[in-house]
């Protein structure tokens, strides 16, 4: 310590009183202390009386305000990045809007004079249309002009999976159909009660078919000239008169679809169907007018009674799916926006064939599903049929478990007919044109999708239009031929087992039924002498064909058709050269093997539920069942542009409820 400080430190070590005596007695001087020692001695002072401090432990936060903050804390990041997100991608959206007002100009398209004036020809004379306006405007779409044509008709589920599916550059690709769009048809049923808008089912054609720099023509065909490789199509031109023309192909792919079977009964013409985007429409537009004019002081309550009854003919998954969004309707929008005896007043009908609706899925999914319709008053009229059809009132025969049968009236004002598919008009004319072709509601194709007695190779069918084939009969002699080696005219085990694999290679739906061959052998070998011969093998292929079922009109089927088709076809393009120098006669059979079908499971909405009927699965539940039933259908969708208006739908049905206007 420094001789100042020990100094300093003398000083200050005075008693309480002493200190005190001096700052306040006086007049006595007390000695001035320079500024700096005054300084350290007051340091000085605090260090000697200064206590010695204790390290307090700071007090610890609970758990709960730790996890309370680390909450707060993530969820403010979350919030921060959810905006910033937003703000990009609302960023992007005007950047990317901005960019698409641009001026294009087109000067001097290129347009071949054939395009402009067809030349005329075939049976009729008519214009044939070998080129269109875009088949020089490029130069793609000059190379395009020399490739094999291929005309697809029919915008549905099996031309846009065959339009998907095929190799851009192989072929010149023309649509023909008479609308210029493709349906999400299952959704149907929703467009007709405003659960989804109309327009989140549909996609340009175009848009499709804009990969393949294909075109379209805006069309129904009506005939066909084989012998000339001509589609007689009718158009419509300005004045709105049908006009016909003929469209060339190389090859020719039918997916026109059907339409509703009548089953003879009469007053067809008062129902509803539900097959297009206009059948959804006006759907949509009885609905809502009847509940307007119920709504009415002046309207009966007799009148009031019939226009709120719905009758739905037909307890397939169309008839249960509109019956369910007919109840969701009335359940959640028409309670609430209009009078409540109009809600109370609401009948719906439902009358089935057969004694349980969905009868082709399982029973426990048909049992689940009547058991909700029962619980939700929805009627359900099985076991009946529809005799008649007038415009106010729907008559249909009950018969009963002693075998009489009953005859029942139900006033309405809405009727939809949904009874099973019948031929297309186009389809009809086909078959006139072919023998063998014998099929009352589709066109016979064999494996390979190829129409039966058309030109090998040119000619294909797909989907609702089309059935394949599946009896063996037809084969007869051919299979004989091919497995009796020794030529005696029967068949033993060996030359059996070659004919079964002839049979699977030609009908791969019978391979179920051909698993147990020596017992199938043995059933029918009815003198036990170890071979077949022909009249027990014709009653062994004949009882075969019966067992086997005709696969399903369904979309699942007409979509895995179409990918079958479009692969093959660019297999087919691929090795063309190859074949062609090989004098290869079944091109189709050397480049892919036989359609074959892979069930992915059946799916039904039943009202805020849904059913799943898997094969050797069902799962059926409500709420969560109905939003799986909603990302099936939202996955399967043509486009982003569809998922993305499909998804609002659903979300303003949630927000704001349906639209109940009339348009």
């Amino acid at each position: 310590m420094s001789k100042l400080a020990r100094r300093m430190s003398a000083f200050i070590r005075v008693s309480q009183p002493t200190r005190l005596h001096l700052f306040h007695l006086g007049p006595r001087r007390v000695p001035r202390v320079p500024c700096a020692t005054r300084f350290l001695t007051e340091r000085a002072f605090q260090a000697s009386t200064q206590q010695p401090s204790i390290p307090i432990e700071p007090r610890s936060r609970s758990r709960l305000l730790t996890r309370s903050l680390q909450v707060a804390k993530y969820t403010s990041y979350f919030a921060l990045s959810a905006a910033f997100g937003v703000l990009a991608i609302g960023a992007g959206f005007f950047i990317h809007d901005a960019l698409t007002y641009t001026d294009q100009h087109v000067d001097r398209v290129p347009v071949s004079p054939l395009a402009l004036h067809p030349e005329r020809g075939g049976p009729k004379n008519l214009p044939v249309v070998r080129v269109l306006l875009a088949d020089e405007e490029d130069e793609e779409a000059r190379k395009l002009s020399d490739k094999p044509k291929l005309v697809i008709v029919g915008g549905g589920w099996g031309s846009v999976a065959t339009l998907q599916t095929l190799t851009r550059g192989e072929y010149h690709v023309t649509v023909v159909a008479p609308e210029n769009f493709t349906t999400f048809t299952p959704l149907l049923p929703s467009a007709a009660v405003g659960t989804v808008q109309i327009r989140s089912l549909i996609e340009p054609l175009r848009k499709i078919i804009a990969r393949l720099h294909g075109q379209i023509i805006h069309g129904k065909a009506v005939d066909l000239v084989m012998s000339e490789r001509l589609l007689e199509v009718e158009v419509l031109d300005s004045s709105g008169h049908p006009r016909q023309i003929y469209v060339p192909y190389d090859k020719l792919i039918i997916a026109c679809g059907s339409v509703s079977s009548t089953h003879g009964v009469p007053g067809l013409e008062h129902c509803f169907q539900l097959k297009t985007i206009s059948h959804a429409q006006a759907i949509r537009r009885r609905i809502i007018n009847n509940f307007e004019t119920a709504s009415l002081p002046t309207t009966s309550p007799e009148e009031r009674k019939r226009l709120l009854s719905f009758v739905v003919c037909g307890g397939g998954p169309t008839g249960v799916e509109t019956a369910a969004e007919i109840h969701d309707l009335c359940q959640e929008d028409i309670i609430n926006y209009y009078p409540k005896i109009c809600r109370k007043e609401v009948s719906i009908h439902v009358i089935q064939s057969r004694e349980h609706i969905l009868n082709t899925y399982s029973e426990a999914i048909s049992n689940f599903a009547e058991e909700k319709f029962r619980r939700e008053n929805v009627d359900l009229i099985t076991s009946a049929r529809v005799s008649a059809v007038f415009p106010d009132h729907v008559v249909y025969t009950v018969k009963g478990s002693d075998g009489k049968i009953t005859t029942h009236k139900i006033e309405n004002n809405f009727v939809l007919w949904s009874t099973g598919i019948a031929m297309n008009p186009f389809a009809e004319r086909v078959t006139n044109l072919l023998p063998n072709q014998v099929h009352k509601k589709a066109i016979v194709v064999d494996a390979h999708l190829r129409v039966k007695g058309a030109p090998l190779g040119e000619v294909y069918a797909m989907g609702d239009s089309a059935t394949i084939e599946t009896s063996a009969v037809d084969y007869f002699l051919e299979l004989v031929d091919e497995a009796d080696k020794d030529k005696n005219g029967k068949i033993d085990f060996d030359e059996f087992e070659i004919m079964v694999r002839r049979i699977k290679q030609r009908i791969p739906m019978s391979e179920s039924h051909l698993e147990k061959v020596r017992t199938l052998f043995n059933r029918y070998d009815s003198d036990a002498d170890n071979s077949l011969n022909l009249n027990e093998l014709c009653k062994l292929l004949e009882e075969l064909g019966n067992r086997i079922t005709a696969l399903p009109p369904t979309a699942q089927v007409a979509s895995q058709q179409g990918k079958y088709l479009g692969t093959k076809l660019n297999k087919l393009a691929a090795q063309r050269e190859v074949l062609e120098a090989n004098f290869v006669k079944d091109l189709d059979e050397a480049v892919s093997g036989p359609f074959r079908y892979r069930h992915l499971g059946s799916l039904a909405y039943i009202g805020n539920a849904a059913v799943f009927d898997l094969g050797n699965l069902s799962f059926m539940g409500g709420l969560f069942a109905m939003y799986a039933w909603r990302g099936v259908y939202w996955s399967e969708q043509v486009s982003a542009r569809t998922r993305a208006l499909l998804m609002i739908d659903w979300i303003i049905r949630g927000v704001w409820g349906r639209d109940l206007s009339i348009l």
